[in-house]
């Protein structure tokens, strides 16, 4: 959901969406920009209540998929269909396969120009072995892998048997389902440094390491979301600001760096860090910013709810109520009262640099 015209210049070629929302806005905006779409057909998934054993509602999808076919086949900014995103997620491959196989099969017969994909969540070699099996008129693999998990792509592939063209079509930081935790179970989300440090490292193992196989990658997210927290894939922030996964991005799909580049930052140092303060109680942070380029900084400092929402697949969550009232002084040292009401919090700070580019950092704490 962010500009494209910022992302082209980036270096990115091309997006990808689940679905038809805001589909002749996306295309048209691609094309303007010189990019490609995979355009995100929204297959049911068995995990919200779609039953693929029920003829009519397996019958109206097909109705859909021919119809929303039929209406963006000839956009010059389309690349390929994305036939389902994590369709087999909490679910039995052996079960949507086949049927995903036969929507890629119907969008073939309307539009023979555009490839399909199937996307999966991760590489788990059972799950391949099911794909080859049952998805003999797909194009193209689509893999959905985040952080460390994304370099045993390639070889976890090749280990299944599958030797077609992939694409990584969902990558990023480390997701919070692998993050380590605090002791009452709250994710510890990366910082924006740490997450540029992780892109780099995904991009270089799985997807340049094999340009043979790998016809490209789409990184998660070009816009901004709630998922576990406000931050956590956002390239943008709701404020508009991009951060440094950006300018590795950047890096990598162009050779070279930016010219204006995004602040470095370090974890929050707090009592407060993963531990427990008393209600009503001040308590100090502080955090090491500098900006590559010398721009002065300026530094947001907020407490808000933590989520407590168990989702997964990026379901959507809803933003979570923020505390301005509670930061007492701000800066690179900042100080707080804690929140009367018992419970689990989250801390954050934005850094900006007044040029359109931000660092960011959080860390979850309790109130007894």
């Amino acid at each position: 959901d962010g500009n494209l015209d910022r992302l082209a210049e980036a270096g990115g070629n091309s997006v990808r969406t689940w679905h038809f929302d805001g589909a002749e806005r996306v295309l048209d905006e691609a094309q303007r920009n010189g990019m490609t779409v995979q355009m995100g057909i929204w297959i049911g998934h068995p995990r919200h209540g779609f039953d693929y054993s029920d003829r009519d509602a397996v019958k109206r999808q097909r109705e859909m998929v021919r119809e929303a076919v039929r209406t963006y086949k000839d956009h010059p900014a389309l690349l390929s269909w994305g036939v389902g995103n994590e369709v087999e997620l909490m679910s039995d491959p052996d079960l949507v396969f086949p049927e995903l196989n036969e929507l890629a099969k119907i969008v073939k017969s309307i539009d023979p120009n555009h490839p399909t994909v199937v996307v999966i969540a991760g590489g788990e070699p059972e799950k391949i072995r099911s794909f080859i099996e049952h998805c003999p008129d797909v194009d193209l693999l689509g893999v959905n892998s985040y952080a460390a998990d994304i370099a045993s792509v390639p070889g976890t592939l090749e280990a299944s048997g599958y030797d077609g063209p992939y694409l990584v079509t969902e990558w990023g930081p480390r997701g919070h389902w692998q993050s380590p935790k605090t002791a009452w179970g709250a994710p510890l989300e990366q910082t924006s440094t740490e997450k540029a440090e992780s892109f780099r490292m995904g991009y270089e193992t799985a997807i340049a390491s094999a340009p043979d196989r790998c016809l490209g990658s789409y990184v998660f997210l070009w816009g901004h979301k709630q998922e576990k927290t406000k931050t956590w894939y956002g390239m943008l922030l709701p404020t508009g600001e991009t951060t440094q996964t950006l300018d590795t991005m950047t890096e990598l799909w162009t050779g070279s760096p930016p010219a204006q580049r995004a602040p470095r930052i370090g974890e929050i140092r707090s009592p407060a860090a993963q531990g427990v303060v008393a209600p009503g109680e001040v308590f100090g942070a502080s955090v090491r910013a500098g900006d590559p380029d010398g721009d002065t900084l300026g530094y947001q400092w907020v407490i808000s709810n933590e989520s407590q929402v168990i989702s997964a697949g990026g379901d959507p969550e809803r933003r979570l109520r923020e505390y301005p009232e509670l930061t007492l002084t701000a800066g690179p040292r900042a100080t707080f009262r804690a929140p009367s009401q018992p419970g689990e919090y989250r801390l954050f700070v934005t850094v900006r640099d007044g040029t359109g580019r931000a660092a960011t950092a959080n860390t979850p704490f309790k109130v007894e």
